[in-house]
């Protein structure tokens, strides 16, 4: 199957409806942003990654499985990129309200599973209390909020514990993939000034604390980092990338085989059914 099959917004109107109408029929909306990745990455870097292993992803799978893609929402909620041009960043209620209209149509048609593919690690929360609502709202439609670098085992192996802990933003993983993705996207700036673990600095949290994690903070890029990196990609390479790349690709090939091969997660049939 091409991928333009896979595409939602490739059917037509017949086609789509066809397709909702299929027993644990599946949508899955990619998610980014526009925000600085630093003076060697672009704007687009998350939405490009969310796109671009989502095609990969659902290009592996087997051509009878009943799922497609939605238009990646390329555009997020950014704030704490803010203070560097270019990011553009829609409000938290604006994001939030785009997840519920959108989600109610879409279980209006008949949709049995949504999966939000978001690749922008500073709107999980917003999504995670958007499918909630939505949840709510459309008990008939089970609602998935992932991000594409969580739960993948493989990253240990591939990255340094430092990068997996506190290589937050354009850092080694991300400069890393997009070489191999898109070398030609990708500056040959490496700043680091994003450091935020070394001890006795004023922007190291304090022990039990961190960034991100069981104990997080709200933070700002600008309260660390002057360059808008928070890692350390000095190292990065194509090869590696390539390796991430891999690593991405089987465990979401894994997990959507294993979603679509079940009837989880459970939800109420429509009234009146």
């Amino acid at each position: 199957m091409s991928i333009s099959c896979r595409r939602f917004d490739h059917l037509s109107w017949p086609e789509a409806a066809e397709a909702v109408g299929l027993g644990g029929s599946t949508l899955v909306w990619p998610f980014g942003a526009c925000e600085q990745h630093g003076p060697h990455l672009p704007l687009i870097t998350d939405a490009f990654f969310a796109e671009r292993m989502l095609v990969e992803v659902l290009e592996r799978l087997p051509a009878d499985l009943p799922i497609w893609m939605l238009p990646a929402q390329s555009l997020g909620f950014s704030p704490e990129h803010e203070a560097f041009p270019g990011t553009l960043s829609l409000s938290a209620n604006l994001m939030f309200q785009l997840v519920i209209e959108v989600g109610q149509q879409l279980a209006a048609m008949g949709v049995r599973r949504l999966l939000l593919f978001n690749a922008h690690g500073g709107q999980i929360g917003l999504l995670h209390v958007a499918a909630r609502q939505l949840r709510a709202q459309c008990p008939a439609m089970a609602i998935l909020p992932c991000f594409l670098w969580s739960g993948v085992g493989a990253l240990k192996d591939l990255l340094p514990e430092s990068e997996r802990e506190v290589g937050l933003h354009a850092g080694l993983a991300e400069t890393s993939l997009m070489l191999s993705m898109a070398p030609e996207l990708v500056g040959l700036e490496r700043p680091i000034d994003g450091d935020h673990y070394t001890p006795g600095l004023s922007t190291t949290p304090p022990m039990g604390w961190s960034l991100e994690g069981h104990a997080p903070c709200a933070w700002l890029t600008d309260d660390f980092s002057e360059s808008g990196v928070i890692g350390d990609s000095r190292e990065a390479n194509a090869a590696l990338g390539k390796a991430l790349e891999q690593a991405l690709a089987d465990h979401w090939v894994n997990l959507l085989i294993s979603l679509m091969g079940s009837q989880w997660p459970p939800v109420r049939e429509p009234e009146g059914l």
